[in-house]
C-alpha cells in the first residue's frame, strides 16, 4: 500500500495501481453506435411450431416496407436463420472497434447467428444455460448494429436460461407467441404466455401457424394439422390474435435453398400491420 492509498478516503478500496488513482478506465466502445428502436421477441413453449419462420416471414416483411431491420437468432443450440436467408460460411465476419459487423441479407437485413462461428454448419453447440445466456447478451452488446427500426429476436423453446436473459438484459417492445392448432402445443405455449405475463412483458399477440393449407387444385383451406384455435386460446389467455398463417410447401422449398426473402405472404403483411400499430 502506498502513501497514496493510505489517505484516499474509499472505505471500498480498489484494485487501481497507485499510478491510476483517480484515472478513469477506457470504456468500451462495443455497441456505441447502436440505436434500435423496437425489439420484437418471437417466442414458443413448443418446439417445431415455426417460431424461426416467423421470424424470418416478420423481418423479411418489415425489409419489404423500407424499414431498417435486424434479426439475433438467440437459438444457440438449434440456429436456422442464416440457412434460410442463404447465408454460410461466406458471408464472413469484420469486427471494429465498435464491434463485430454483422452479415446482411439480399434485402439488406442484419443478421447474427452462432453459426458464423462454427467450423460446419451442422456442428452442434453443446452449452450449459448460462453460456447459451451470456452469447446472446454479447449478440446484443457486442455487435455493431447501428441505426436499427426493428430487432426481431428468434427464442428457442421453452421458459429456460435464453428466454429469460432476453427478457430481463434487452429492451423488449413486445412478444409475439407463435402455436399451430394442436392441442398439446397450446397446452405448452399457455405456459409460455403465463412467463411473460408475470414478468409484466408486453405481448403483442398470438399467431397460430400453419393454421391450414390449400388445396392446389380446388383450393379449398383444410386443417391438415387440426381444426383451428388460435383466436380462442388468445380469447382465453386475455391477448390479441394476429392472425394464423397457411402452410405452404413453396415456402418450404424457398427456406431450404436459402431464399426465404422472396417468398410473399398476404397473411404476413396482414399480420405485420396489426404488430405496427401495436407498436405506434
Amino acid at each position: 500500500m502506498s502513501d497514496q492509498c493510505k489517505t484516499c478516503p474509499s472505505s471500498a478500496g480498489c484494485n487501481s495501481t497507485p499510478g491510476n488513482c483517480g484515472v478513469e478506465p477506457e470504456k468500451s466502445l462495443l455497441g456505441a453506435l447502436n440505436d434500435i428502436q423496437h425489439v420484437i421477441v418471437v417466442m414458443s413453449g413448443k418446439g417445431g411450431v415455426g417460431k424461426s419462420s416467423v421470424t424470418g416471414l416478420i423481418a423479411t416483411t418489415l425489409a419489404k416496407q423500407g424499414k431498417k431491420v435486424g434479426i439475433l437468432d438467440a437459438d444457440i443450440t438449434g440456429p436456422s436463420q442464416p440457412k434460410a436467408f442463404g447465408l454460410g460460411k461466406t458471408a464472413g465476419l469484420k469486427a471494429t472497434d465498435y464491434g463485430i459487423i454483422p452479415p446482411e441479407t439480399a434485402l439488406g437485413i442484419k443478421l447474427m447467428s452462432i453459426n458464423f462461428f462454427l467450423p460446419n454448419e451442422d456442428d452442434p453447440v453443446i452449452w450449459r444455460g448460462p453460456l447459451l445466456a451470456g452469447a446472446v447478451k454479447q449478440f446484443w452488446e457486442e455487435v455493431d448494429w447501428r441505426d436499427l427500426d426493428y430487432m426481431v429476436v428468434d427464442l428457442p423453446p421453452g421458459t429456460g436460461d435464453v428466454p429469460l436473459t432476453v427478457m430481463q438484459s434487452l429492451p423488449v417492445s413486445g412478444i409475439v407467441i407463435v402455436s399451430s392448432p394442436q392441442d398439446l402445443a397450446f397446452m405448452v405455449v399457455k405456459k409460455t404466455i403465463k412467463m411473460t405475463q408475470k414478468m409484466n412483458i408486453p405481448i403483442l399477440g398470438l399467431i397460430e401457424n400453419m393454421s391450414y393449407a390449400v388445396c392446389s387444385h380446388c383450393h379449398e383451406k383444410l386443417e391438415i394439422f387440426g381444426k383451428t384455435q388460435g383466436a380462442k386460446v388468445a380469447a382465453d389467455t386475455d391477448i390479441d390474435f394476429l392472425g394464423g398463417l397457411p402452410w405452404d410447401a413453396s415456402f418450404n422449398a424457398l427456406v431450404d435453398k436459402g431464399k426465404i426473402e422472396e417468398y410473399e405472404s398476404k397473411e404476413m403483411k396482414d399480420v405485420v400491420g396489426k404488430l405496427l400499430e401495436r407498436l405506434s
